[in-house]
């Protein structure tokens, strides 16, 4: 939960700022010289690619969590094994053996979008998160029954 409302307040502020920016744009443009109309197109690129990222992340994010909540509901989570450190961290050994676990069920399935998103939770626990994501995301696709790329 705690998550979800920082993650919400994230966004806020960020709709906020491109709102601002691109009010600044507009001002720019209606002054209506070259170079002013210039940079206020320039200015307006920014939160055009702002909030297409940030939509594209929470679509992301949004996917994930319902195919977590199936998961969930199936009893398939990954149930969490890994040691941790006095500090509440997780001990990088055992992020390691979770992980090769996780690849050989992968490995042996690799068209079950449940195996990827378990390799997913398994790469975020290993600190790996750019594989983490395109773990997650090939989960995605296959439980949407797009295709996917070897």
């Amino acid at each position: 939960m705690r998550a979800k409302l920082s993650y919400a307040i994230t966004a806020a502020v960020l709709v906020f700022y491109f709102v601002l920016v691109g009010s600044r744009g507009v001002m720019l443009i209606q002054s209506g010289t070259l170079i002013t109309v210039t940079f206020g197109v320039a200015v307006l690129i920014l939160p055009v690619i702002g909030l297409w990222f940030l939509w594209k992340n929470t679509e992301f994010v949004r996917k994930a969590n319902r195919l977590a909540a199936e998961l969930d509901a199936e009893g398939g989570l990954p149930v969490d094994e890994l040691k941790r450190t006095p500090g509440g961290r997780i001990d990088r050994d055992s992020a390691d053996e979770v992980f090769a676990k996780r690849k050989a069920e992968t490995e042996a399935a690799p068209d079950d979008w449940r195996s990827w998103f378990r390799l997913a939770i398994a790469y975020h626990d290993a600190r790996d998160t750019p594989r983490a994501r395109k773990a997650m995301q090939r989960a995605i696709a296959l439980h949407e029954g797009k295709p996917v790329q070897a």
